[in-house]
């Protein structure tokens, strides 16, 4: 029998089936309890009324009260008629102007009668006024929270056109709180919400879509936030017990000859942190229970060799061991420098992607089969069907957040016994409120230091205006045999924009730098990969001084002899971004260059972020910054397929505190309980389980 909580919102008074549709297409909203979980993102406070003459363009969202004393229809044809509402108080006269619905409107509106307005005040033509406020009749008491602190709800423009307007959510929502009186059960234990002293979720859910003042607003937020961050940490920190007490990990008990022989030819000295890290690995993989370990560290601070000694230790132990890339670049360059650091020893190394040739192909699946080979290095290629290993039992997933949860878990099924030793590699510094709720059932190494030779990359913030400069700059470089990278932002919603900007770009590039005394090659998205492939060589091999690209140069590029790298619209990228492109030089023994190159309107967030970069190299305060300036679900990457739970009302940017306190009662609940068995815990059970089933279950998969 289906409850309350989850009737179709098609059954509610208004809605029916289209508008149904409508909200579930644009929001995702489909039930009652998606509609209660559509929280307010912001609350106007509706206590203040505003006398007409005090009214300044500059004012955010206000409220007045006054007198209709005339209405018309102005303007020719129907796509510039708009409807002019004049209101009067005793202080003088505004403008309401409304363009959509403008018939409709005008039979609502009643002359000579008094209203309570509410907008935002724009300047036209001199003259302020507002467009398409909220009109009621102030002894109107049909909506619930219509005085004090009102809710603002997120919407589209889609459904503002179809009429859902603020007042119509605020309506919906205060209907299906009514119809679930004395149905909303309590979702936390008594014993948590009697110590924590915690609103209950009746309460809290009515408070949180109206509030009757501030205090009991905070109060619900603060419940419904703790609640949805406690949930994810319980059901992480619950997984991470049961792994840490199974004993059906591979024991990987010796240190063989790969590992030393790989070592001891190294042509430099580890870093103390690689060395700690590789420690830390070691003590998983001898513990007898699988490895889950997520490996951090900035861009060229050696956690591919890292990864490498680790697969290298299972090789020892009579197992095979694979590294999957998110792009061709990226695993070819994994290729490359992990054959370099094998050279002349005896363990195989094989290379899978969508360009390896079919015999190839049939080569490398039957050397996995028979074990005679002992490292694969791939793309997703590695998680298609027809790719079988002898003994899988090390997996290393590179830049982990590009690869979704299923994509994984496709990989993990390759054993049949015991489950292989997973870590997770990512040159992305996250954030430690976002590192423990994407990553809360791993334990964490972090490669903190950069190896010995590599400088700091110069930063420096240049205006389009400055082109010049930068022209004989990299014409300088380009003489003491030094090469350039050109980097074109990648907007998502254009790819076609984003070829334009880059073809401008390279006609300009061509006539600053003419051929034969210059060569410049060219990558981005829309090329076959064999002409991608060409010109990146050409690159690689140092026959082109200049490489043009877009973001898709982000990851995976190793040029050492690349000193300059010069970002285009730079004001387009996130910090994050920025870093990772910047990451791309600075990877020899020479001084190297980031030029950050802009338009002239900057945003203030924009040039906070281009500051921040010239200002710093520590991709830790980066990352901090870019969840502080853009929030977590615009962190490259996290938005697409790493977050495996939905975020209703928290936020990791801003409720890093609250994060702490629920991994902390968590942890608290689970030291007492370790498999939640109690009878005070029959609560927390069934709420994961109710969790568990909005999404698969892919607990074991890193």
């Amino acid at each position: 029998m289906v409850s309350l909580w989850d009737t179709n919102i098609q059954f509610l008074q208004g809605v029916g089936p289209r508008r149904s549709r409508e909200l579930e297409k644009d929001l995702n909203i489909t039930t009652f309890e998606d509609l209660i979980r559509h929280y307010p993102f912001r609350y106007i406070d509706r206590t203040r009324f505003y006398a007409i003459n005090e009214i300044d363009p500059g004012l955010a969202y206000i409220q007045i009260r006054g007198v209709v004393r005339d209405m018309k229809i102005v303007g020719a044809g129907p796509r510039k008629q708009r409807l002019v509402v004049i209101l009067s108080d005793p202080t003088g006269t505004i403008e309401l102007v409304f363009f959509k619905g403008i018939r409709w409107i005008k039979d609502k509106i009643k002359l000579n009668t008094e209203y309570i307005v509410f907008g935002k005040p724009t300047l036209f033509n001199a003259r302020i006024n507002l467009v398409h406020p909220d009109m009621d009749i102030p002894d109107d008491q049909s909506l619930r929270g219509s005085a004090g602190l009102q809710a603002v709800y997120s919407s589209t423009e889609s459904l503002r056109d179809k009429g859902f307007t603020q007042k119509v959510f605020s309506r919906l929502i205060a209907q299906v709180l009514t119809r679930m009186e004395g149905q909303i059960h309590e979702t936390l234990p008594a014993y948590l919400l009697n110590q924590l002293k915690l609103m209950p979720l009746p309460l809290a859910l009515e408070e949180i879509h109206f509030p009757k003042n501030l205090k009991n607003l905070q109060a619900a937020q603060t419940r419904l936030k703790f609640e949805e961050l406690f949930y994810i940490q319980l059901g992480l920190l619950k997984q991470r017990s049961v792994r840490l007490r199974a004993e059906d990990g591979l024991p990987f008990l010796k240190i063989g000859k790969a590992f030393n022989e790989c070592f001891k030819r190294l042509p430099f000295e580890l870093t103390e942190a690689q060395k700690r890290v590789i420690r830390e690995i070691r003590s998983d993989l001898r513990s007898g229970r699988q490895m889950n370990r997520l490996l951090q560290g900035d861009v060229g601070s050696g956690k591919t060799l890292v990864a490498l000694l680790s697969a290298l230790i299972a090789i020892d132990n009579g197992y095979q061991a694979c590294m999957m890339a998110p792009t061709e670049i990226l695993a070819n360059q994994h290729y490359n420098t992990i054959s370099k650091f094998l050279k002349g020893q005896d363990v195989r190394v094989g290379l899978l992607t969508g360009s390896t040739k079919p015999a190839e192909r049939k080569l490398l699946h039957e050397s996995l089969q028979d074990g005679s080979l002992h490292l694969l290095i791939g793309t997703h290629a590695l998680i298609e069907d027809t790719v079988t290993f002898q003994n899988l039992g090390f997996v290393v997933i590179d830049e982990q957040h590009r690869f979704g949860v299923e994509q994984r878990a496709r990989l993990w099924k390759k054993t049949d016994g015991s489950p292989p030793h997973i870590m997770v590699m990512t040159a992305t510094p996250i954030p430690r409120t976002l590192a423990m709720t994407l990553y809360g059932d791993l334990d964490v190494s972090v490669i903190d230091q950069l190896p010995p030779g590599r400088k700091p990359v110069r930063t420096i913030h240049y205006p389009a205006s400055r082109r010049g400069t930068v022209y004989s700059f990299m014409k300088k470089q380009i003489k003491e045999g030094r090469q350039v990278y050109i980097v074109y932002p990648l907007i998502r919603e254009s790819e076609k924009l984003d070829y334009e900007n880059l073809e401008t770009g390279y006609q300009d590039v061509a006539m600053a730098f003419p051929a034969p005394l210059y060569s410049v090659a060219v990558v981005h998205g829309q090329q076959k990969p064999e002409d991608k492939a060409f010109d990146m060589e050409m690159f690689v091999k140092g026959q082109a001084q200049i490489l043009i690209a877009t973001s898709v140069i982000e990851v995976g590029v190793d040029v050492p002899n690349a000193t300059v790298m010069v970002i285009e619209s730079a004001e387009r990228f996130g910090l994050s971004q920025l870093h990772q492109l910047r990451g791309r030089v600075g990877r020899g023994a020479a001084e190297s260059y980031c030029i950050l190159m802009t338009g002239k309107a900057l945003s203030k967030e924009a040039r906070e972020r281009l500051k921040l970069m010239c200002e710093t190299n520590n991709g830790f305060e980066i990352a901090e910054a870019d969840m502080r300036l853009r929030g977590p679900g615009d962190l490259e990457g996290t938005a697409q397929s790493g977050l495996v739970f939905d975020l209703h009302i928290a936020n990791l940017a801003k409720d890093g505190q609250i994060l702490e306190w629920a991994r902390m009662e968590a942890d608290k609940v689970l030291d007492e309980d370790p498999l939640l068995e109690l009878g005070k815990n029959k609560v927390l059970v069934r709420q994961l389980e109710v969790l568990g089933n909005r999404r698969a279950d892919y607990s074991k998969i890193s």
